[in-house]
């Protein structure tokens, strides 16, 4: 029986592993270690942006900090869309990884195919002239998160960095290493997307058990309690 575990977070489009700070106490009261993760060019990575890193570049941050902390029985949770990320990290070092939580977050198939690829400009409008990244703005927020509130508003809003293009735009592929880690999901409930659907297997076969989170995209935001509590449940 495994009685530690090492909870890799890996925080969705605009965030940094400052988004983390209200869940990660709570994980370690119950034993166990984190290890949030800031993607290169983003939060207090943000000085690093460039574009001439793309899908690869995130993947390998994930796969350092699980390598160079020594880490096993790791809870890779990826949130929005380093779902990807983290389905192709974990393909990287199976041997290292207890399972997946997609966190409001893309899922993959198990094909050998590209796969997960999208357009943010689609949904959120066109990155400015001359930039490599979508800028985080009220309006998104409000689309997506609109129980964030107040102080936490305020917070999000200032910390938030734009999100690389490239980062969505370019697919992964995985190999067959993936097919036997096991996985669960969050959806939050108050995002627009049609969590009926999902649940139901319209957007594809669920990769294990699910919670649900009447919540927008951000319950580490306004909900940390109780996303913490499925965050142990799941594992």
């Amino acid at each position: 029986m495994i009685s530690m575990l090492n909870y890799v977070l890996v925080p969705g489009a605009w965030l940094g592993s400052w988004v983390w700070k209200k869940v990660t106490p709570i994980l370690e009261e119950n034993g166990h270690k984190t290890y949030p993760v800031t993607l290169t060019g983003m939060g207090e990575r943000s000085h690093l942006a460039s574009k001439e890193y793309g899908i690869e570049t995130v993947i390998q941050d994930v796969v350092n900090v699980i390598n160079y902390n020594d880490l096993d029985d790791v809870v890779l949770v990826g949130h929005s869309f380093p779902g990807k990320v983290v389905v192709a990290a974990a393909d990287r070092v199976p041997e290292r990884i207890h399972s997946i939580i997609y966190l409001d977050s893309f899922w993959p198939k198990k094909t050998r195919e590209p796969q997960g690829g999208s357009t943010p400009s689609e949904e959120f409008g066109e990155l400015p002239a001359d930039s490599i990244g979508l800028p985080f703005s009220e309006e998104i927020l409000d689309s997506i998160g609109r129980d964030v509130k107040g102080k936490d508003k305020e917070w999000m809003l200032s910390k938030a960095t734009p999100w690389p293009g490239r980062y969505a735009e370019e697919p992964i592929t995985l190999s067959t290493r993936f097919d036997s880690i096991k996985g669960a999901h969050i959806f939050c409930t108050e995002t627009g997307d049609p969590v009926d659907e999902i649940i139901q297997g319209k957007w594809g076969e669920l990769m294990g058990p699910y919670r649900l989170m009447d919540s927008g995209h951000f319950p580490m935001v306004t909900k940390p309690e109780e996303l913490a509590q499925f965050l142990l449940e799941l594992a």
